[in-house]
Order: structure tokens, then C-alpha cells, then sequence
């Protein structure tokens, strides 16, 4: 039995590759803040409660340990707030985008790496990043901020599990720009906090944004691939 472990799975992305997994035969467990699909594999939690996230990562491979063949933890969750230029940013709103985009993901996958130390199946952890990760872009400061900092937190994570017994296979990989509600925060802000706001106006309209579902058709494809980890710890899926 594979088994897939999502966050973000109530909507965009992460509900995509939930079901279209489901589909392929894979045990899917989805946790986001809410179940509106009404899922039975999944775990209502909110990521900003980082000091309860390990126990769901245990509970989850205590309940599959003995029959899986394979574990794999999806950090897909993720938020583009507060945009704004540094110095006008509210400091609360800063705490929650670091606990959510970076935090939580690697509280959850320092939780799952040790869970399965003796586990000798296949090991993945697959980390949603972001190209903003890679450039900076003003009004992102914290948006860049958080990416950049899983994209390292993926690089120190693969150069460890090079002497591991039984290794976690590692990438961060930046998905492209998606037409989800993440986009549709970014073209409701205004260009005094965002001066790239046009750009991103002109993606929606001229249909430059690829689809949810496509998007997690192509990271489920890479995720699958006999030399995922050969491809990392650093990838987009525009060049894989």
C-alpha cells in the first residue's frame, strides 16, 4: 500500500492530486483547515497550530505502519499574505506565513523522517515551493522569504539523508503559476503593495495560467519518477 499524505488538500493543488491519486489506487490522507468535499481520509487541522502536527504525522504511520510499501509527505500548503512592502507589513500576519509556508512544513517533515527511521520502504517528501523562492519580487518580501527558506530546508534535508541507512528522498519544486484562489488573491491587491500587480492581471487574461488539475497531473507524474531523487533537491516543473 502507498501511501500519500497531503496538506492542502481541501481546495487548488492539493485537492488535485488527492483525488487524482486516489484514482491511480493510492491511499490519499488529506489535512487542511476544512473537509468541504466531505473526504473520509482526512484530517481537519489548522497548520498554525504547529505543536500539534507532529502527532498527526505519528498517528498517520502508526495506523499504516504495517501495511505500506511506501510513504510519501506533500507540503502543498500555503499562503501569498501579507503582500506588501517591507515596512508596511502587519507583524501578525508575517508570524502566520512563516508558520504556514515554512514552519508547519518542516515541523511535519522532521515528524515524518523520524517516525519512519527503520522503515526500509520508499521514502519521499515532495515540498511545494515557488519561483518566488528563487527571485525577489517586491511586495513578496514574506511570500520570497518562506519559499526561499523551504527551498534550503530541502537542500540540508537531501545532504543528511545521504548517510541515512534508510534515506528520505527530498525536492522542493516550483510549480508554475495556477489559476487558483492564490491568484486571485494576488490580482485583488493593489499595485502601491504589489508593483508587479499587471503582470499577473495579464496571466489571467490572456489564459497564461495553467489549471489545477493539469499542475498536479505533471507533480504526480514527477513524483513518480524512478529518478526523483536525481532531479532534486531543487526543481521546477516547467523544466522536468
Amino acid at each position: 500500500m502507498d501511501i500519500v499524505i497531503i496538506t492542502g488538500a481541501s481546495k487548488g493543488i492539493g485537492f488535485e492530486m488527492m483525488k487524482q491519486l486516489k484514482g491511480k489506487g493510492k491511499k490519499t490522507i488529506g489535512i487542511a483547515r476544512t473537509n468541504q468535499s466531505g473526504e473520509k481520509s482526512f484530517i481537519t487541522a489548522d497548520l498554525l497550530k504547529t505543536d500539534e502536527l507532529p502527532s498527526i504525522i505519528d498517528q498517520i504511520i502508526e495506523m499504516y505502519g504495517g501495511k505500506a510499501s511506501s510513504f510519501t509527505l506533500v507540503n502543498n500548503a500555503g499562503m501569498v499574505d501579507p503582500i506588501g512592502l517591507v515596512g508596511s507589513v502587519n507583524p501578525e500576519e508575517i508570524t502566520n506565513a512563516m508558520a504556514v509556508n515554512l514552519t508547519a512544513p518542516m515541523i511535519l517533515s522532521n515528524a515524518f523522517i523520524g517516525a519512519l527511521t527503520s522503515f526500509k520502504g520508499k521514502k519521499r517528501i515532495m515540498n511545494i515551493s515557488s519561483g518566488a523562492g528563487r527571485n525577489a519580487y517586491e511586495g513578496w518580501g514574506v511570500y520570497c522569504t518562506t519559499k526561499a527558506g523551504l527551498d534550503h530546508f530541502s537542500r540540508v534535508v537531501a545532504k543528511e539523508q545521504e548517510s541515512a541507512k534508510h534515506p528520505v528522498e527530498i525536492v522542493s519544486i516550483a510549480p508554475g503559476i495556477i489559476d487558483t484562489n492564490m491568484q486571485e488573491t494576488i490580482r485583488s491587491s493593489d499595485a502601491q503593495s504589489f508593483p508587479l500587480l499587471d503582470r499577473f492581471i495579464d496571466y489571467k487574461e490572456k489564459g497564461q495560467l495553467s489549471s489545477a488539475e493539469e499542475t498536479a497531473s505533471k507533480l504526480i507524474s514527477f513524483l513518480e519518477r524512478e529518478d526523483f531523487k536525481e532531479l532534486g533537491p531543487i526543481a521546477d516543473i516547467r523544466n522536468v
